[in-house]
């Protein structure tokens, strides 16, 4: 993972045997994530290290049972904890066992895998999104790039307990409570990605484009690039699922429909 969350022990280290000047803490790593509010959970990927000790590194995956073994001091909880609280903890315990006098303990979140959502379908970056606290789904469509060109501007979201939520991106954008909901670890977030509609005849692009909610026989035009000078509003036809339909420009256009431009007379 590209950002890591680093979080250092408040202490002093030494090596018991030969205590020397305390080196200076550096500074935590800059993140685009929030550095105390991730917790960890099993299936996360985690680096421990004591600064100044070689003999103490080690990277490891935490256990189902929320335990991660670690040099010295064996078996160590760190379900539920944040980096700090964590470093905290090996110090201290390393500290009682006797290994190192206070020692500057330093924890880098290598992988999340406890604490994600799943985005996919028609977004710019579909994959895992880690969630380190309360996050509302317009944040995490924006971590993921928005929505492709190819979406049905619909997005849908299902819990680990199969419940499902079906919302217009518009409204997600809006902000309002309503329609831009909390999301939470194990979510999946799905953007369909839209069917076509296809245009022909007087129209200076046509082609397949797909079909948003809400369009229109007349702005359908306008995506193709508007009429010729040959092409004629009078004479466009609309063929839906094989049949040529009666329909004004303000009706709304379907998946699978066919339009087709004609030339006007003079």
């Amino acid at each position: 993972m590209k950002n890591l969350l680093t979080i250092m022990a408040l202490a002093l280290s030494a090596p018991l045997a030969a205590q020397t000047a305390t080196p200076s803490a550096p500074a935590p790593a800059a993140n685009s994530m929030s550095e105390d509010s991730y917790l960890l959970g099993p299936g996360d990927t985690i680096e421990v290290r004591v600064l100044g000790q070689n003999d103490f590194t080690t990277r490891a995956r935490i256990r189902e049972d929320g335990t991660i073994a670690l040099p010295f001091v064996g078996d160590v909880k760190a379900t539920g904890e944040n980096s700090t609280a964590f470093a905290r903890t090996v110090a201290a315990r390393l500290d009682k066992g006797g290994f190192y006098a206070k020692p500057i303990v330093n924890v880098e979140i290598v992988s999340f895998a406890s604490r994600y959502v799943t985005v996919l379908g028609a977004i710019a970056q579909s994959g895992l999104q880690p969630v380190d606290r309360e996050y509302h789904l317009s944040e995490i469509l924006a971590r993921a790039g928005g929505l492709r060109a190819d979406s049905n501007d619909e997005i849908v979201i299902r819990n680990d307990a199969g419940q499902e939520q079906r919302l217009a991106y518009s409204s997600v954008a809006l902000g309002l409570p309503d329609s831009d909901p909390i999301v939470r670890p194990g979510d999946r977030i799905f953007a369909p990605v839209a069917e076509n509609f296809y245009i022909y005849g007087q129209v200076n692009a046509p082609g397949a484009y797909p079909t948003k909610k809400d369009l229109s026989i007349r702005n359908a035009l306008g995506r193709a690039g508007g009429l010729t000078p040959n092409g004629s509003q009078g004479k466009v036809k609309i063929f839906r699922k094989g049949q040529q339909m009666k329909l004004s420009l303000e009706d709304k256009v379907l998946p699978g429909d066919t339009i087709v431009v004609g030339e006007r007379l003079f």
